[in-house]
């Protein structure tokens, strides 16, 4: 079979919760110490950071492994979900996976998964463990995919934990209060292992804490000490500049108002690992700011597609990821703003579009996907928020239409969704 054809059957066996939401979860971690120890505890034999939170792990994971990187670390990365190519998930200093591999690994675990039914990330993050090890690399990053508690990358022993925010997203599996949720992702805290947070709200401070103290895991809180005294974009080259206490001017290369936290985030983590006798320096956490894209291979966090229009996708998807994002769309200052918008039918959309401009003409469509909401469902809720615009069937016909309606002036946005964003760079690279 080619690598196209197994990976069609894998999707088919074991449906992604990317395309089809909750029929693509299972609940528990049988599955994964089952395999772990098929497979014989591959993530034992390097060292991991691992990053949790609702919004905002991907920045932080991408960012830590490309300072790390620029430190002479060997660095396994593992995200999700992928955008284009499903092998965006595992990279090794950036460069993703082999498609050998993901034949030979599925061959090898073929029976388990006959026999198991695992679900497509507990196949992924088995994969990525043995691949990080046969790569031998010196430190992985390792994003959760939902929660933590019961994550099945919690099976790790990291060096380091994070837990980036907390907002509503995946009520139905993590709870319907901050707190609820708050304790699912505090799941990733080890014993003894330093955790810290990046971001409190509704109280949730006590949660981590209580769970740390149970754990003896010393804690950080980054608010408490905010290592950026000023942050403003710079418009000449969309880029965000950072006035730091301890490191002086920063350049990031990921230009949304949300970066700001995020990097507080990140220099927090530098700082412990440095604790942890990993030398890193100011040069390689500027060069990895500045440079995160090229080294990891990130996309779609305010990627900026085109400068006249100016163009940018973004893959916020909740609502708190548009609390940032709608802010900076209000403030853009730029003539008339056009917004491609599609989203998943199990966020909740009016939390979303209700910060959503209404000085703007809107593009409704829907990702290629089976969780998709119809472009037409979705302009008839926009229109209690005074949202207008026009629908279309597929993300590249509402993208191609608002590029002929914006002149050199305006402001083009893509986003509402992942999966709207990989259906936008599928098309432009096609």
């Amino acid at each position: 079979m080619t690598y196209e054809e197994i990976l069609e059957e894998l999707f088919q066996q074991v449906p992604s919760f990317q395309k089809v939401g909750a029929a693509g979860y299972k609940e528990g971690m049988e599955n994964t110490f089952l395999l772990d120890e098929l497979l014989h505890h591959p993530h034992r034999n390097y060292r991991t950071i691992h990053i949790a939170g609702t919004n905002g792990k991907g920045s932080t994971a991408h960012t830590l492994a490309a300072i790390l990187q620029t430190a002479g670390y060997k660095v396994g990365l593992y995200t999700s979900p992928h955008l284009v190519d499903f092998r965006e998930r595992i990279r090794v200093n950036g460069e993703m996976l082999p498609k050998s591999f993901v034949m030979n690994f599925i061959g090898e675990i073929h029976d388990f998964i006959q026999e198991r039914k695992p679900s497509f990330f507990e196949i992924t993050t088995a994969m990525a463990f043995s691949y990080f090890n046969e790569s031998k690399v010196d430190i992985a990053v390792i994003e959760t995919g939902l929660g933590g508690r019961l994550d099945c990358t919690n099976i790790i022993q990291p060096i380091l934990s994070v837990i980036t925010n907390i907002s509503f997203d995946h009520t139905q599996f993590l709870g319907h209060t901050i707190a609820d949720i708050s304790c699912e992702k505090a799941g990733i805290i080890k014993e003894g292992v330093p955790i810290i947070i990046g971001e409190t709200r509704d109280g949730n401070r006590q949660i981590f804490q209580k769970f740390a103290d149970e754990k003896h895991s010393p804690i950080i809180f980054c608010e408490d000490h905010p290592f950026i005294t000023r942050s403003y974009l710079d418009n000449r080259c969309y880029t965000r500049v950072y006035e730091t206490t301890k490191m002086g001017i920063l350049i990031g290369e990921l230009g949304g108002s949300c970066q700001v936290k995020n990097t507080n985030t990140i220099l927090h983590a530098v700082e412990e690992l440095k604790k942890q006798e990993l030398p890193i320096n100011i040069e390689n956490v500027k060069e990895g700011l500045a440079h995160v894209c090229e080294l990891t291979g990130l996309k779609g966090r305010w990627q900026i597609l085109a400068t006249s229009p100016l163009t940018v996708c973004d893959t916020a998807h909740n609502e708190g990821g548009f609390h940032y994002i709608s802010r900076q769309l209000h403030s853009s200052g730029h003539r008339h703003l056009h917004i491609v918008f599609g989203m998943v039918k199990d966020k909740d959309i009016d939390a979303v579009l209700r910060q959503m401009p209404q000085q703007a003409t809107y593009y409704f469509t829907k990702a290629s996907i089976p969780r998709a909401l119809n472009e037409n469902e979705l302009k008839k809720q926009a229109a209690r928020y005074s949202l207008r615009g026009d629908t279309y069937s597929s993300v590249a016909q509402a993208y191609e239409s608002a590029k002929a309606h914006a002149n050199a002036e305006d402001f083009i946005y893509i986003g509402g969704s992942s999966f709207v964003v990989a259906d936008l760079l599928g098309y432009i690279q096609r």
